[in-house]
């Protein structure tokens, strides 16, 4: 059973022997007791991440693993678990990164150009299951959940994302095998729910009157290049 623990602005989510698979800046396959989302100080604008990481893990008592950073307070990190999975998720929506599909591109507003002061943005989520799931299935359950992100992003704040989100996602070797793990399968089912259920718990934590709308928003990106398009 994954277990989270906060401390001083660091959350943890731990079961030991996990094989994770994370998108941060050392993304990729790993195995770790536990993985990490930490929030950083206004202003930061360091390089040295992995040094930063260990420090600042170190500081708390934990040992290092697959970490992600945001500008949110850990105050309003919020967990959500159905069936064998377990999700935590911080939500800031001060940097969205808009998508107009068609003609409608009324919602990309004043999304600004990303550039400026640093801002308190991103959605991050570490997910935890307990299960054991190949490589190519935690690949699927990561889809699975950004997915759910996007969807739950878009229900209730009209974006699918930050210009700056990402996601862990970590399985039990040692747990029931599930050959599985997309949007129809037990695994993936779950996953979205809990995706979306901590998502809106975490941006109402922060947010007394809703999420802010993209038009608001003094940085981001809005996506309004078109594409050449043609049969293969």
């Amino acid at each position: 059973m994954f277990e989270a623990t906060r401390r001083d602005g660091v959350v943890q989510l731990r079961q030991a022997g996990t094989r994770w698979l994370s998108t941060a800046w050392d993304g990729g396959y790993r195995e770790a007791d536990a993985a990490y989302n930490v929030t950083i100080p206004t202003g930061f604008d360091r390089t040295d991440l992995d040094d930063y990481r260990e420090r600042r893990l170190a500081q708390v008592g934990f040992e290092v693993g697959p970490t992600l950073l945001t500008g949110v307070a850990m105050d309003h990190a919020r967990v959500a678990t159905s069936g064998p999975v377990t999700v935590l998720s911080t939500a800031g929506l001060s940097n969205p990164a808009v998508l107009p599909v068609g003609t409608d591109s009324a919602a990309a507003g004043g999304a600004g150009d990303d550039t400026g002061p640093w801002r308190p943005g991103t959605v991050n989520l570490l997910v935890g299951v307990d299960r054991a799931l190949s490589d190519g299935a935690l690949a699927t359950l990561l889809g699975t959940v950004v997915e759910a992100k996007a969807a739950t992003l878009l229900a209730v704040a009209d974006v699918p994302g930050t210009t700056s989100d990402a996601a862990v996602v970590g399985a039990d070797p040692s747990a029931e095998r599930a050959e599985f793990a997309g949007s129809a399968t037990d695994v993936g089912s779950a996953a979205r729910a809990c995706v979306r259920d901590a998502v809106v718990a975490s941006l109402r934590s922060r947010y007394d009157d809703g999420p802010p709308a993209p038009a608001d928003a003094t940085y981001g990106v809005v996506t309004d290049r078109q594409s050449d398009v043609r049969a293969p």
